[in-house]
């Protein structure tokens, strides 16, 4: 009996070497295709003018954000600088920050420009004539508008806080109007709304860096159905929900693990490292910019939801000591 007790430790320690050892793999290979698939993320000339900001800023946006996070709290040094060159480079083609000058000149009342450069800000990379201008803008009285999308308020309010602008809205009266504050009946939950939920857990938590702010209801509340909604989108092969999803997980107290969850969005990559957003990869034949499309955001959430997995506080190991006997009767 005593033999048995003291083996657990060491086959729960393997298993979690196991997970460990996944995990590191899939943001290794996420990153790789990434850095393969660098020059995607290059803006155009026209960015500042008649280019879509939706496939030229937002990917940049994205790729410094979750790069950020992997670069600055991954237990892997390898893994920290492969993701601290692809953070350089979305940097670098800002302009070192003279791009938001120009956005911002261009469209003062715009959100945008300011959440991207607080990723920047946030890690120390400031440009002095942006600063300025964004004291300026976020001023007037036009920002203060309210904002029909309180998710996007706390994205906007995250961002002031990493430049240091003063807040225009209180976070927790607009954290409140959101799916994470009202925690809606679960089966209200579409693919729209699923989304909603997992940025109003990443703008709180500031992208997992701050997972204590989750208050005791809601985390409750995840734990109960993340499961079920994980369970759903899987069936689904909603690939890239699933990886937001798994980020999410990975703020609860004791961070469920559920391995097989893991291998199977590992199986749904293709060979060279990309996770398709939905269903199968990319047929062979397709072009290297529609096949960028289709897998950089998702393969991008699942080196950063790997990163939160592996960096989060596991469950507390079972007490390995024997359980006191009973006395007998007589």
């Amino acid at each position: 009996m005593t033999a048995t007790r003291q083996a657990a430790p060491e086959s729960r320690h393997r298993a979690q070497e196991a997970d460990a050892e996944l995990l590191d793999v899939l943001v290794g290979e996420s990153l790789g295709w990434t850095e393969r698939n660098r020059d995607c993320f290059r803006l155009p000339p026209d960015v500042t003018t008649t280019a879509d900001p939706n496939v030229t800023l937002k990917p940049l946006c994205e790729l410094a954000e979750l790069t950020a996070l992997i670069a600055s709290c991954h237990p892997v040094p390898a893994l920290r600088a492969q993701a601290g060159r692809l953070f350089s480079h979305a940097w670098q083609e800002t302009r070192e920050g003279d791009l938001f000058a120009d956005l911002v000149r261009g469209e003062p009342q715009a959100t945008y420009p300011v959440e991207l450069y607080g990723v920047f800000a946030r890690a120390g990379l400031r440009n002095a004539a942006v600063d300025e201008l964004m004291r300026t803008t976020t001023a007037l009285r036009g920002w203060q508008v309210a904002r029909e999308d309180h998710t996007r308020t706390l994205a906007v309010l995250n961002a002031e806080e990493r430049i240091g602008l003063p807040l225009h809205a209180d976070f927790g009266a607009e954290l409140a109007d959101t799916g994470l504050g009202r925690l809606p009946e679960p089966w209200l939950l579409e693919c729209r709304s699923a989304y909603g939920l997992t940025h109003d857990a990443f703008h709180l938590t500031d992208w997992g860096r701050e997972r204590a702010r989750l208050s005791p209801a809601a985390a409750e509340y995840l734990r109960l159905w993340l499961p079920a909604w994980v369970e759903s989108w899987l069936e689904e092969q909603l690939w890239d929900l699933v990886g937001e999803l798994l980020a999410v997980t990975a703020f609860l107290p004791g961070a469920p693990f559920d391995a097989a969850v893991w291998q199977r969005l590992a199986d749904a990559r293709t060979a060279d490292g990309a996770l398709p957003e939905q269903g199968a990869p990319p047929v062979p034949g397709t072009s290297a910019v529609d096949t960028f499309y289709a897998c950089y955001h998702s393969t991008l959430v699942l080196s950063f939801a790997a990163t939160l997995a592996r960096t989060a506080a596991p469950d507390p190991a079972p007490d390995p000591s024997p359980a006191p006997e009973r006395e007998t009767a007589g």
